[in-house]
């Protein structure tokens, strides 16, 4: 089991990088493309263990996925066209996204396949995906908590469905839509607004998707069994990997950081509207649109005053993977910040909510936590000269990242465990921190 330990601040720096591809528009990207005619071309998939597990799941069925440098070519033969044998078996890894979004494109497969995953991932919801799933004409063996390992039988007739997705849940949206390409006649989906990549790509590829829009809810209506030609695709930078930097940034001292080609998607930007509220000044340059998605550089400058925020719950769903890190901006801002509805943290790889407000505690920060809610008493004057050390979190790769960020930003001597957690997501992120110019131990 490896460890970093952190044992001083970082210096000032003036750094213009790159983050990892969007791990989200990837792993939609290699699901969609196995359907395709043709061969797609891929560029800037990251190369985490959440995408090496997708890659491996899409290949035992039958799809010829190659990469080579920073192209990955998948070469689809269409809807329903997966080649395997009978008694397969698929391992997700630590891959929500994938182990969720998959079952959709398997509605009609002939064989059972069985779906698992490691610790982590073997404690989260799967009921979420399989119910509605159900309703287009599938079968599922599945444990009375909804928990992998699940068996998946697919029916050769299927029917499209109504559905209404309360959650806010973008793997679960996505996983309807997925089904809805395998499915005849029209699916409506009415959903809880969440992250909308997958109906950009829909329409990206001029699939027969229409869309219409309330204050809380999207009406979605897609019409199956309509193939489609192979594409190109670049991914862009993630926003959820840049959040940590633009973190530690604002809360070092002299310091400035410009992040290119960046995904700024509306419905991914909710990190940067609640940051901003609480007095951060972020500037998003060189606006572009590539491949259907919002592009941009983000700049950001050290600052010393932040403010306490009462977070709006409609911003919750779109910076649901962002809130460990925006919990740090609140133990340095002045007041106490409140932040609500948050149940849906704890369902993550770790009990994030519990993990985080355990963590400020550790820093000497105050909190008080309910199962869905979390009040932050900040202290502008926070410093650190202590020992703490972070353990027995599942492995989570946002923990251990978050206490990095921590450690940077607030100083002490910080002995963090499971130190290759972070692969999983973002496998540059360690030799990012190594380009901001500060050192750490390994061991």
């Amino acid at each position: 089991m490896t460890k970093i330990i952190i044992d001083s601040k970082i210096g000032n720096y003036n750094v213009t990088t790159s983050v990892d591809g969007d791990k989200s528009i990837s792993i939609r990207t290699l699901l969609i493309g196995s359907q395709s005619y043709g061969n797609c071309k891929i560029k800037n998939l990251p190369k985490s263990e959440d995408i090496l597990s997708t890659i491996y799941g899409i290949k035992k069925l039958g799809v010829d996925i190659r990469i080579k440098n920073n192209l990955c070519i998948i070469n689809g033969c269409g809807l329903n066209s997966f080649k395997y044998k009978k008694n397969l078996t698929i391992d997700a890894g630590n891959s929500g996204t994938f182990a969720r979004l998959v079952l959709g494109l398997l509605i009609k497969s002939p064989y059972k396949i069985k779906l698992k995953g490691d610790k982590s991932l073997s404690r989260r919801d799967f009921s979420r995906v399989v119910e509605p799933l159900k309703k287009f004409g599938t079968t599922f063996n599945i444990n009375n908590k909804g928990l992998l390992p699940l068996e998946i039988i697919g029916s050769n007739i299927t029917r499209p469905i109504n559905y209404y997705e309360k959650r806010g849940s973008a793997q679960c949206k996505s996983t309807i839509m997925l089904a809805a390409l395998n499915s005849p006649g029209i699916t409506k989906i009415k959903a809880k607004k969440s992250r909308n990549h997958t109906e950009l790509f829909f329409k990206f590829l001029n699939l027969p998707i229409k869309i219409s829009k309330n204050k809380n809810f999207d009406i979605i209506n897609i019409k199956g069994e309509n193939q489609f030609k192979a594409f190109s695709y670049e991914i862009p930078g993630d926003l959820s990997s840049s959040s940590f930097f633009i973190i530690l940034t604002l809360l070092s001292k002299n310091s400035k950081l410009k992040i290119k080609n960046v995904n700024i998607n509306p419905t991914r930007t909710g990190f940067i509207k609640i940051i901003s509220k609480m007095g951060a000044k972020v500037k998003f340059k060189n606006k572009r649109l590539i491949s259907g998605e919002e592009v941009a550089d983000i700049c950001v400058e050290s600052q010393k005053n932040f403010k306490s925020i009462n977070c709006p719950k409609k911003l919750n769903s779109n910076a649901i993977d962002e809130f460990l890190v925006i919990f740090l901006l609140a133990a340095k801002a002045n007041g106490v910040s409140t932040f609500s509805n948050l149940e849906e943290l704890n369902k993550k790889e770790s009990p994030r909510l519990k993990l985080g407000s355990k963590i400020l505690n550790m820093m000497g920060v105050k909190t008080i936590l309910t199962n869905s809610s979390l009040k932050i008493f900040g202290n502008p004057s926070l410093e650190l000269n202590k020992r703490i050390e972070i353990k027995n979190y599942f492995k989570d790769h946002r923990i251990f990242m978050t206490s990095v960020i921590a450690a940077l930003a607030f100083g002490g001597k910080w002995l963090i465990h499971d130190a290759d957690s972070y692969k999983s997501s973002f496998p540059s992120f360690l030799r990012i921190i190594r380009k901001f110019g500060h050192k750490f131990k390994i061991n």
